[in-house]
């Protein structure tokens, strides 16, 4: 019986290897073609879908050098002199500094911020700021609307909440209460520390936030929009560094002092009374922003909900960003991956908090 059984299964196992034989590189072919010819369509549509995404976050969904205001329709390109002149007018001051005096203004309807050169003597700084702001422009940065060299203004996107300084008094508004969340909060100073990451590796190089020796003046540097996320605004002092070439900065010629500013920042003499010496300072890298996460992110939480979870979550990360030595401190994109990270973990620890109830 055991020989009849296998002659059997010999005799029908030939004729099916034979038929195997004819159909599996059909088969096979088939599958190939399937294979690759889906593996084409997945990498087209991605790559459709990575320079869609980067057309929108970049350009607000225009081409460059263009610009498209929350009310528009369409596109439009940067606002040349002649328009500026003729069509943007000036309302009310709402804010001035060293380098710009800045303008809510009118241009066809739409509300925008006009920055006007203050002093002569700034003129270096404010052309610094105009050409950053034209090489960065993205989604983490205002949008620009247009300039006139000849006039030294700028014209940019007008957010009504002001800047992050506002953040206390905006979500103490009836209307924005609810929003003062540690969720929001929590998102917000992300959005800080990919700013960070964006500018530490922007397409016009490493850049360095130099015009943040104090928390009040850091905090200024950035806007609060409409649907509560953050966008960079000034960048009047952002000097590039490039380690490989020994390019460092330092950030002004006077003596910086406070527990804000990285300790790379301080005289390193100030204990042995030896008086200040721009000359016998050391340069440094875009390190010293990392230093200062802690302070920035401490003023966002607030004394809010569920605030001092988020900072606990964050303490190590923190510590490390608090680390003496630069070199020690983590990159801007590993705290962004640390805060990540610690919202995924507090929102899995609400929710099986919740599940158990």
């Amino acid at each position: 019986m055991k020989l009849n059984y296998h002659v059997r299964k010999s005799t029908m196992g030939h004729h099916h290897s034979s038929i195997t034989s004819l159909v599996f590189p059909v088969v096979m072919g088939c599958l190939a073609a399937l294979m690759l010819s889906s593996a084409l369509i997945y990498l087209y549509l991605e790559a459709v879908h990575q320079s869609d995404e980067q057309l929108v976050n970049t350009y607000a969904g225009c081409p460059f050098q263009h610009f498209k205001l929350p009310a528009m329709k369409n596109c439009s390109p940067w606002l040349q002199c002649s328009q500026i002149k003729a069509e943007v007018h000036k309302i009310k001051l709402i804010g001035q500094g060293a380098v710009k005096k800045v303008y809510l203004a009118e241009w066809r309807g739409h509300k925008v911020a006009l920055s006007e050169l203050a002093s002569l003597e700034y003129r270096e700084d404010f052309l610094h700021g105009l050409s950053m702001l034209r090489a960065l422009q993205g989604s983490l940065v205002v949008q620009l609307v247009g300039f006139c060299l000849e006039e030294d203004t700028i014209v940019s996107q007008h957010h009504p909440h002001g800047s992050l300084l506002n953040l206390k008094g905006v979500l103490a508004q009836q209307k924005y209460q609810h929003l003062s969340t540690w969720h929001i909060r929590l998102r917000l100073a992300t959005d800080y520390i990919s700013i960070l990451h964006y500018l530490h590796n922007s397409p016009a190089g490493r850049r360095v936030m130099c015009d943040s020796n104090s928390l009040e003046k850091t905090l200024s540097q950035f806007l609060l929009t409409n649907d509560f996320h953050l966008v960079v605004n000034d960048l009047d002092a952002l000097p590039e560094v490039n380690p490989s070439r020994g390019t460092l900065v330092k950030c002004g010629s006077r003596e910086l002092t406070g527990q804000f500013v990285a300790p790379e920042q301080l005289w390193p003499f100030r204990g042995s009374g030896q008086p200040f010496s721009d000359d016998l300072m050391r340069p440094y890298d875009e390190k010293t922003d990392i230093w200062k996460i802690p302070d920035i992110t401490q003023f966002i939480m607030g004394s809010t909900q569920g605030g001092d979870l988020v900072q606990f979550h964050l303490f190590q990360i923190h510590k490390e960003c608090k680390n003496l030595d630069p070199k020690l401190r983590p990159s801007a994109l590993n705290v962004l991956k640390a805060y990540t990270s610690v919202y995924g973990a507090i929102v899995r620890e609400n929710t099986g908090y919740r599940d158990m109830l």
